[in-house]
């Protein structure tokens, strides 16, 4: 989600859930330590719970890359061992530390030394020629081993050679049976689930199969509403009632008025909502609205107020 989950992004998100942990870009440890890039950390004390996902693979900067991050105030530091992108592969770190796991647990205890923070893992079954039900089993263990308590298992393979990421999202098939398996075998693990998973029926199937958590991407991304909005209720038994997509959209007034006195644009935050109103009359002028206006030099909420505008007609004209 590099370029997706920004502070915006998860202000948004954090409008329509209360209690679902939301995740940072992956920031790389070298960036931090190496580049002095601390700014990356930002975030806003509204989007709670959220955990900083780093990416890296020398013990040593990762310590303290998690020790700034305690600092900035994340109680999580997830270390991504699941990306499969050329430029996190040419840093030798992400998925291709699947076929180095003695590495992942010296980092992983490092992490753990350096702050009170807890310290997860997000992992794949696996990587190329790989045999996941050898990998998997034997990467859980050496983690646990190392002290993590929670891991997020991405059920597919990342295919590192001969597949462009792209490729990836549905190639190899997923292997949702073996994440599963694991629940058994490791049952002192708290183990997620990620990978093709779209709806809240399909994580509640898979809680109720004693899977700990239910991680969505994508599909939480592009049809926000639809995964999160009622999130609260069905996943964590709350009691109150979702808030409407339009109040949704209106609770975004005041950042979007901050950030827009600070010299910022309004695209870089309604590029994240085009998706609110995904599969409701009006939906297509909604996005049409923010994409051209929000782009537009010296675009501000009036964008957001035609946008809403184009909504409600449709809604009425559907009605």
């Amino acid at each position: 989600m590099m370029d997706w989950t920004d502070s915006h992004c998860r202000l948004f998100h954090r409008q329509m859930t209360k209690h679902a942990l939301l995740y940072t870009e992956m920031i790389t440890s070298a960036a931090l330590i190496r580049g002095s890039a601390h700014h990356l950390l930002d975030h806003d004390p509204g989007e709670a719970p959220v955990a900083v996902q780093l990416g890296g693979a020398d013990p040593g900067e990762l310590a303290e890359a998690t020790a700034l991050a305690a600092e900035a105030g994340y109680a999580e530091v997830n270390l991504n061992i699941g990306c499969p992108s050329d430029r996190v592969q040419s840093g030798c770190f992400g998925a291709v530390l699947m076929e180095r796991p003695a590495l992942v647990a010296e980092c992983v205890r490092a992490m753990k030394e350096a702050s009170d923070a807890e310290v997860t893992v997000k992992c794949r079954i696996g990587v190329d020629d790989q045999d996941p039900r050898t990998v998997l089993p034997d990467f859980l263990s050496r983690m646990q081993g190392a002290g993590v308590r929670r891991v997020a298992v991405h059920a597919r393979k990342a295919w590192l050679k001969g597949l462009s990421p792209k490729q990836n999202r549905d190639v190899p098939p997923l292997d949702y049976p073996l994440v599963i398996s694991m629940v058994e075998r490791f049952p002192e693990l708290e183990l997620s689930i990620n990978g093709g998973i779209t709806s809240l029926d399909q994580a509640t199937e898979f809680l109720e199969r004693g899977l700990a958590g239910v991680m969505i991407g994508r599909a939480a991304y592009h049809t926000p509403a639809e995964v999160l909005l009622e999130a609260d209720r069905v996943i964590f038994g709350g009691v109150d009632l979702a808030p409407t997509r339009l109040q949704v959209a209106e609770a975004m007034r005041p950042h979007i008025r901050a950030h827009l006195a600070s010299g910022g644009r309004l695209h870089s935050v309604t590029r994240h909502m085009l998706g609110l109103f995904h599969g409701l009359p009006g939906a297509r002028n909604w996005r049409r609205a923010l994409s051209e206006g929000g782009s537009r030099p010296g675009a501000g909420l009036e964008v957001l107020d035609e946008a809403l505008e184009q909504v409600a007609c449709a809604m009425a004209d559907a009605a």
